[in-house]
């Protein structure tokens, strides 16, 4: 069997990563230049910042991907980028170093969508079974997403506002968590309790969508009115209700989705993916549904990184999906909706 080889960029954040894919599904290489150090002072990531270390990164990236997987450039079947969605800046330079690789080298190139390849970030450990249903929830989204097909994704709900990594990275602040907070705010979780009752925003609404910007402000005025007073707070207890509110709202609205719209597969993808309360939340849920598989992306794929948009590269390669000197980084890029008569 000849091996398709596909040379992958991502740089739609604070992650440098380049990697080499073999056939869809098996990772020869996975570079991932971090940058959460430069970024923890300012309590975020700051774009301008992230574009110039992507700039620093990518050269050195790319030849220890080549050299880790024991690859030329002539033996590569097509170069793979994310070209959107986010940070315009830091995208471009992914975009900019793959389409010199893939002219200078005559490869073809395959535009991929970051979400696109968190979710098929599974497949690097089994085959997506379809139709299938994925959960993205990641620092800057939280949506539901149906693939009837190989190829085909369609969003059946998203957040309105805050997407739930943001809103963990912001009342992380207030609990003292440098960036990014998810982990640490998942640890404290586990030592505490739900004794605070936060509201749980449009969880009984006939729809798919989140919302998380009420939740968030609900946290931050009862932190700041304990401080107020002088009351002493505890930060598990915080936590811990936060976060159950935060999981209530995606297994309630994802259950519901999986009642509407039977799979065969659920994918938990995206960098709040690797968060233990939703991961053990979600395998309860889908446990009542038989013929339908929980796929849990592993924990060192869970974040930004090139194996998952190589996956998603190859599948895209295979319909025909091609990119050229034209191709832009598209900061707003997202899947369509599931149109209402397709229901």
């Amino acid at each position: 069997m000849a091996r398709d080889l596909v040379l992958a960029f991502e740089t739609s954040c604070d992650e440098t990563s380049v990697a080499v894919i073999e056939n869809g599904n098996r990772i020869l290489s996975n570079i991932v230049a971090t940058q959460i150090k430069s970024h923890q002072r300012f309590g975020g990531v700051v774009p301008e910042v992230a574009s110039r270390h992507h700039i620093e990164q990518i050269t050195g990236c790319i030849g220890d991907a080549l050299r880790e997987a024991d690859v030329s450039y002539d033996e590569l079947t097509s170069v793979a980028v994310t070209y959107g969605p986010g940070l315009v800046g830091a995208l471009l330079i992914g975009v900019t170093a793959a389409k010199a690789v893939a002219w200078a080298h005559n490869l073809p190139l395959v535009p991929v969508n970051h979400l696109a390849g968190h979710i098929y970030a599974a497949r690097l450990v089994e085959p997506i079974e379809f139709p299938a249903m994925a959960l993205v929830v990641s620092g800057g989204h939280t949506e539901l997403v149906y693939m009837p097909e190989e190829n085909q994704f369609q969003i059946i709900g998203e957040t309105r506002d805050d997407a739930a990594g943001e809103a963990y990275d912001k009342i992380g602040r207030v609990l003292g968590i440098n960036y990014p907070a998810g982990k640490p705010v998942d640890e404290l979780a586990h030592k505490g309790q739900d004794t605070f009752h936060f509201p749980r925003a449009m969880d009984a609404d006939d729809n798919f969508d989140f919302s998380f910007s009420g939740l968030k402000s609900a946290f931050i005025n009862t932190v700041h009115h304990a401080d107020q007073i002088n009351e002493k707070l505890s930060r598990e207890d915080l936590a811990a209700s936060f976060q159950q509110a935060v999981v209530d709202v995606l297994a309630d609205k994802t259950n519901r989705a999986l009642k509407e719209f039977p799979v065969k597969q659920l994918i938990l993808a995206g960098g709040v993916a690797a968060n233990q309360g939703l991961r053990e939340r979600l395998t309860k849920e889908v446990a009542a549904f038989a013929d339908t598989k929980l796929e849990l992306v592993p924990l060192s794929l869970c974040g930004d990184n090139a194996a998952m948009i190589g996956a998603a590269g190859e599948m895209l390669y295979r319909h025909g999906v091609r990119g050229d000197a034209t191709l832009n980084a598209d900061p707003g890029l997202e899947f369509d909706w599931l149109a209402d008569e397709a229901k």
